[in-house]
């Protein structure tokens, strides 16, 4: 099993992925800002994207600012991306089946009723 700080690691890589592959003239404090991290690790996380060979960085041929770069994803990484969302799904999945199952014991426990139950209280 994935420890807590590896799951939010790749969480946040596949944030940064996903935002690269829509906007990829974002800078890295854009990158930070959206994926509500640091600067430093936005730059961290893109670094460690480019090593690795999943994203690829191109300067803007006809931009008046020439040291703005695109941030592409490789073929490597769009599957990298396809795996990790694959797997921060079936996190969530988990995730709800184990709130859903704590929330009918605790019903349970205080002599509610199921989904019905949980829905008076969602309404009110």
């Amino acid at each position: 099993m994935a420890s807590r700080r590896s799951e939010q690691q790749s969480e946040i890589r596949l944030k940064v992925m996903r935002l690269i592959s829509e906007i990829p003239e974002m800078s890295s404090r854009q990158v930070a800002d959206a994926v509500g991290i640091s600067n430093g690790s936005a730059y961290y996380v893109l670094n460690a994207l480019i090593e690795k060979g999943l994203v690829k960085v191109e300067n803007f041929k006809k931009n008046p600012k020439k040291g703005r770069y695109a941030y592409l994803l490789t073929p490597k990484g769009i599957r990298e991306k396809s795996v990790l969302t694959h797997n921060f799904i079936e996190l969530k999945r988990k995730e709800y089946r184990d709130l859903k199952n704590e929330i009918e014991a605790l019903e349970e426990e205080a002599g509610l009723i199921g989904e019905f139950a949980s829905e008076q209280f969602i309404k009110k």
